[in-house]
């Protein structure tokens, strides 16, 4: 049989072995706890001025930024260049017209003569009493003024009595007149004509004074 002071001893000595177990138990708990916490501060990505979520984000509006000004600078770019060649298609049919209306005039005018021969082949056929010849020839120039009005010609309107317009009349010359007033066309030399609104021969006239 145990004598009781024998097992106060054993009692003491299984406390003590079990109190030194967990305090090792405790140590290496804290131990790992440490290197753990070191392990997450040596891998964690330190937070550098301008970078991180922060910096991403700026970064990200700039290039939006770049983006947008390259956009706004080749879309005035095409503007422009679409303006120019509107400008130049302009320009083009405005040289057409101006040498297809150039052309005409250069034939219009040289016909011209010929209209005025006609004219007083006419007058001079029917002042001797050949009043058939007279309407074929009337005929002739008929058809040839028709023509040339298809071409833009238009005869200037002027009579003996109107007043002298120098924008369409060219007096050859002034004379006393007793049946018109001072500055009236008294006679009618040679017919002016417009090509197309423009003056292309003035009407000679004999203006009173």
């Amino acid at each position: 049989m145990m004598q009781p002071h024998r097992k106060r001893e054993q009692a003491e000595t299984a406390r003590t072995a079990a109190e030194a177990a967990a305090g090792e138990t405790a140590a290496d708990a804290a131990a790992a706890a440490g290197e753990t916490a070191a392990d997450a501060d040596t891998t964690a990505p330190s937070a550098a001025p301008g970078s991180g979520l922060g910096g991403g984000a700026e970064g990200a509006g700039d290039e939006l930024a770049r983006a947008l000004a390259e956009r706004d600078d080749y879309l005035d770019h095409l503007q422009r260049l679409q303006a120019e060649f509107d400008n130049y298609r302009k320009r083009v049919r405005r040289d057409q017209e101006h040498l297809r209306l150039s052309a005409a005039e250069t034939v219009v005018e040289s016909l011209l003569p010929v209209v005025d021969n006609l004219r007083r082949a006419v007058e001079a056929t029917r002042e001797h009493g050949g009043e058939q010849l007279a309407a074929g020839v009337a005929l002739v120039q008929e058809q040839l003024v028709n023509t040339l009005a298809g071409h833009g010609l238009t005869e200037i309107a002027v009579e003996p009595g109107v007043a002298f317009d120098p924008e369409v009349h060219e007096a050859v010359m002034t004379q006393p007149s007793d049946d018109h007033d001072e500055g009236a066309v008294v006679q009618v030399m040679e017919r002016g004509y417009l090509l197309h609104g423009r003056l292309l021969r003035p009407a000679k006239v004999i203006v009173a004074r």
